[in-house]
Parts: C-alpha cells; structure tokens; sequence
C-alpha cells in the first residue's frame, strides 16, 4: 500500500498532516487545492488511510484490516462523492451521500471521512448543502474537498476549511522520479518535466504514453519546418495531434519549452541547459535568424493563445493568430 513516502514533492503538506495526526489536531474539513493531475486524490487517499488505520505509529501500515480495506477502495468508513451524470454535484447528491449519511456512526473507524471529487463542480445549492454540516459537522466527520478551482467554492465554505494548495514539483524532483519509477531515459524525463510544469501526474502521463516519441517528433517537425508550411497546414498538423488524446494546451506547451530552448541557446550559446538537447542544430539556428525579441512576441502568443482557448474562444481563428505570429516571428 502507498504511504506518504511515495508522495513526491509535496514535504510541507505531508509534514503538516503527520504533525496535525500526532498532535491530534485535526481539521474537520480541508480542501486540497491544485491543478489537474496534481495528486490530490492520492494525498487525499493516504490520508484517509492514515487515519483509519488501526497501527497509529505506522499510519498506514498496509496491514491492518482498516489499511486493507482502504487499498480496495471498500472502507466502509471513507466515501467518495464524484458528480452526477450531468456535469454537477447536484444538492441531492450531497444530501443523501453526505448531510444523511453523516448522521450515522463509523462503522469501525474513528472517523466518518468524506472526499469530494472535483468540488469546484457542485453547484450553489449543494454547496449551501454542504455548508451547514460544514458549521456543525459531528466530532468524528471530516471533509475533504478536492478542487482545481478554489475560486469557485463560496468564500463560507472556504472560510471553514484548512486550505492545502499543491504548488508545482520541481524538474528535478519530477526528472528524478521519471526516471527512477517509468524507467524513462534522461533526455525524455527532461522534456517531459519541462512540459508539465511541475505536474507530477501530467508529466508521468506523458513518459508512459507509447506514443511519445511520435507526439516528440510531430511537435518538433511542425516547429523546425513551419517556415516552409502555409497557415493552413500548421493549423491541420497541429490539430491532428490531438489523435494522441492530449489537450491542446499540452501540445502548446510543448512549444513553449521549443522557444524557450532557443531563447535560452541565444542568450548563453550553451547547449546543455536545453530540454530539446537533441535537437540543439534546429534549436542553434532559429535562435540564429530571430531576435530576442522576436523570440519573446512567439512565447507571449503562445501564452495568449493558451488564454484564449480556456476561454473557448474559436480554436482554427486562436490557432489561425498563432501560426501567423510564428511565420512572422518564429
């Protein structure tokens, strides 16, 4: 069973948790915020692990009945809310899995422990739901919200809860931990790590795919060949990526740390700080033709480009702008 050794990264969280169990300290609610794929859901699990567990000393051993129970995902004593078949978590759902169910004792446990999946997605009336166990919850109950938007939890909410916000994994410890467990050699950890900016999850996503080397070298040929293609074959070539069921974004960001890489290679002439140290020519000689702030105008519409499709604005005109600021610049 997984315990919070196998958690990388995240040293002020697990220390906070192990002091607040020893002290015992502990918050009725908390919220895990961070990002998708950030591991909320596995701190949140070993979490609720640890407090079940029957060795107190050892929390989680992965022995005890409790821990065994808990490593199949039927611990009677912690529930999981997802949302519904819409795209919320409907008032019902948190009256009858929640606000009813609370009432009713651990059935061996010394918590009732209840994680909220995406808890940005319960709407208004559930979250008003929610927010009167929240004022008097039973001295057994505990919450656990996981949210990649915090901003969209009612500040009241908010306000009777411990906050623990999962900030980005340093490269070295996502490279480390690439290399280490998905058995991935350096220069794919570094590209990886580079892409996912700290996201452990989203980088080992990445390093496990069967298609890597093909996304890799898609990405790099529309990057070392876009001067030669029109507008209109960058955006196809590009769109064609997300046959590999990454988002675009991720695909974006994978050209963000191109241009950085040049950008970086103009400023030192150095090749050994590149995350695409394999493609150090290509990367010599677009850092050659453009100028700092050349380079500087692609990232930053790259960027806006990434804005703009979280705002679901018309992906072919937000690609469209792109491609034309890079044939411009890039």
């Amino acid at each position: 069973m997984y315990g919070f050794d196998d958690i990388i990264g995240r040293d002020t969280i697990k220390d906070y948790i192990r002091n607040a169990m020893k002290a015992d300290k502990l918050s009725h609610a908390y919220i895990f915020n961070g990002e998708k794929d950030s591991g909320k859901e596995f701190i949140a699990d070993i979490f609720a692990a640890a407090l079940q567990c029957e060795d107190s000393a050892n929390a989680p051993c992965g022995k005890c009945h409790a821990c065994i129970q808990s490593q199949n995902n039927n611990n009677p004593d912690i529930i999981k809310i997802t949302k519904d078949k819409l795209t919320s978590i409907s008032v019902d759902n948190i009256r009858e899995n929640l606000n009813q169910d609370i009432d009713i004792k651990p059935y061996n446990g010394r918590y009732k422990i209840y994680i909220i999946i995406d808890a940005e997605n319960m709407n208004t009336e559930a979250q008003n739901a929610l927010l009167k166990t929240l004022e008097e919850p039973p001295e057994y109950g505990m919450i656990m919200l996981l949210t990649s938007g915090i901003e969209k939890l009612l500040p009241t909410i908010q306000s009777r809860c411990i906050t623990l916000n999962l900030l980005p994994v340093s490269d070295e410890k996502v490279i480390k931990f690439l290399m280490d467990t998905v058995k991935v050699p350096d220069y794919v950890a570094r590209v990886c790590a580079a892409f996912a900016r700290g996201n452990l999850g989203r980088a080992k996503a990445l390093a496990s795919s069967e298609d890597f080397n093909r996304i890799r070298s898609d990405v790099v040929g529309i990057l070392k060949y876009s001067d030669e293609m029109r507008v209109e074959e960058l955006i196809g070539a590009t769109k064609r990526l997300t046959e590999y069921k990454l988002s675009i974004n991720d695909y974006l960001n994978l050209f963000m740390v191109w241009y950085r890489d040049v950008l970086l290679f103009k400023a030192t002439n150095d090749l050994n700080g590149l995350i695409f140290k394999n493609e150090a020519g290509d990367i010599a000689r677009c850092a050659k033709r453009r100028s700092y702030e050349d380079i500087e105008l692609v990232l930053k519409a790259l960027d806006n480009t990434v804005r703009r499709i979280e705002a679901h604005v018309n992906l072919e005109l937000v690609l469209q702008l792109l491609f034309e600021k890079i044939k411009e610049f890039g």
